[in-house]
């Protein structure tokens, strides 16, 4: 499947802002699976930018610098890809979750993929006893990697609500595992700490999946939004796997990868600093149009 992407951040500030410096990571990174074809990235009213280094996770940076005052900024980037990746199917000879566990401790990877640096917890998604309970009951030591993973997935799919009015974007894992209610975001994170928490490597993944509207229906420009899952490393053979809780399937060709982190706050798409007085408002919309289904605008 080929995609066109286009993912639009609009700022507005309550007062001219004299200086801001943000790191982008809105271009796709090489993922197994997906292809970058081509990639653009504009600002209005303008702004520098360059290639910075990615501190954390796996990322592409670009960090742009606004030296002249601006009360509004939009910040568009987009990008062909090319994703032909198969739904993963369970194996009684799969590794087990003990077998897994026991690997990636062992691991000697020195990469920023390297499964060993998914174990422990991270900031925004530390340990929780709570959690880490709930989960266990899918996560036992002798089961298959892949069957345990998206039984854990299913179930946070059909045991919590999907609410985008019930958390924000720092809300801890445990209130929205305590209420039961949360977006995409939330649910990745729930489900990494319960994995973190029986030994397991599970990274967080940012991107985009593409949205099926009800048949007969066109497809709305815009009605799509960044999306978060989970990446399990399942081993030298499946290497990472996707999970998406939110919707309880496998990553495949409907999902595209932005970047790869331990939480949000490594990968975040825009993050940084700005001069100035007032609030802001910020604004998202994004895009994800298959080059077979023409999008009508």
């Amino acid at each position: 499947m080929i995609y066109d992407i286009r993912h639009v951040t609009t700022f507005d500030y309550g007062a001219s802002v004299k200086f801001a410096r943000c790191n982008l990571r809105l271009k796709p990174i090489d993922w197994p699976g997906q292809t970058l074809e081509t990639y653009t990235l504009s600002v209005h009213p303008g702004g520098r930018t360059s290639a910075a280094r990615a501190e954390a996770g796996l990322a592409n940076v670009t960090r742009l610098v606004v030296d002249s005052p601006v009360r509004h900024l939009t910040i568009e980037s987009r990008s062909r890809m090319t994703v032909d990746r198969l739904v993963p199917v369970p194996r009684a000879d799969d590794p087990t979750l003990a077998e897994i566990a026991a690997m990636a401790r062992a691991s000697t990877d020195l990469s920023a993929a390297s499964p060993a640096n998914y174990i422990y917890p991270s900031p925004l998604i530390p340990l929780d006893q709570s959690i880490a309970d709930y989960c266990a009951a899918d996560l036992d030591p002798a089961r298959g990697a892949l069957d345990a993973g998206i039984a854990l997935a299913r179930r946070i799919q059909r045991e919590f609500v999907f609410d985008a009015d019930a958390t924000l974007v720092d809300t801890p894992p445990h209130e929205a595992f305590r209420h039961r209610k949360g977006v995409c975001q939330d649910f990745a994170q729930i489900m990494i700490t319960g994995l973190r928490a029986a030994g397991l490597p599970a990274a967080y993944a940012s991107g985009y999946i593409r949205t099926i509207p009800p048949a007969g229906q066109p497809r709305l420009v815009g009605a799509d939004a960044t999306h978060a899952w989970v990446l399990l490393w399942c081993g030298p053979r499946h290497g990472w796997v996707g999970l998406d809780p939110t919707n309880g399937i496998w990553m495949a060709s409907d999902h595209i990868v932005m970047a790869v982190g331990r939480d949000y706050a490594e990968i975040a798409p825009v993050d940084g600093v700005v001069l100035g007085s007032g609030a802001q408002n910020m604004d998202v919309s994004v895009d994800v149009a298959p080059l077979d289904e023409p999008a009508r605008p």
